[in-house]
């Protein structure tokens, strides 16, 4: 994912004359085989992943 690719919040008091304020990104959880590096990558949210981890669905 790219900086382009990210969908930034800045908050609605972010209103100054010098613009200077913090921004915030929701960014998905990347995950791939680290035996394989150039394969698929499964981009997904963080808190799903420690759903589908716990429950047992990922397999081994």
């Amino acid at each position: 994912m790219t900086q382009n690719q990210i969908r930034w919040r800045k908050s609605s008091f972010s209103g100054g004359s010098n613009g200077d304020c913090v921004e915030l990104a929701h960014t998905l959880t990347a995950v791939r085989d680290s035996k394989n590096p150039a394969g698929a990558a499964l981009a997904i949210d963080a808190m799903a992943l420690v759903t589908a981890v716990k429950s047992g669905i990922l397999g081994r």
